[in-house]
């Protein structure tokens, strides 16, 4: 039998008592809607309700950063990725947390420029952990 050549760049080593940490990772979210206490937001992959994580909003619409909470997430279809593949569309509604006094004035700013039922650029909004 061959052996097997071991692919890795550097030597690997086991961490005793598997200490937690954090994966952090970037979802592509198109906005729906937006008010001063949270926002809706269509994406392609799971949010499960209770996460907590970042909405940073296009430089387009104000370049803003504020803490969210996913408090709802519903499939509301099919599509398809980039690359082609199938995959569940879902809606989330997003809270928004403690904002400090400059990220509320971002958005209150943002609500201002907003026309109903207008473009938001190019409606992108990127949801970070």
């Amino acid at each position: 039998m061959a052996a097997t050549q071991d692919r890795r760049r550097g030597k690997r080593l086991a961490v005793a008592g598997h200490p937690g940490g954090r994966v952090k990772a970037t979802l592509e979210a198109k906005l729906i809607d937006l008010s001063a206490s949270g926002a809706r937001i269509q994406h392609q992959n799971l949010l499960r309700p209770g996460f907590a994580c970042t909405l940073e909003f296009p430089a387009s619409l104000g370049d803003a950063n504020v803490p969210v909470q996913v408090v709802r997430s519903v499939v509301i279809g099919t599509g398809t990725d980039r690359a082609g593949e199938r995959k569940l569309r879902y809606e989330s509604g997003l809270q928004f947390g403690n904002l400090t006094p400059e990220q509320r004035a971002r958005v209150e700013a943002i609500l201002e420029r907003l026309v109903p039922k207008h473009g938001l650029g190019d409606g992108r909004l990127v949801l970070s952990e």
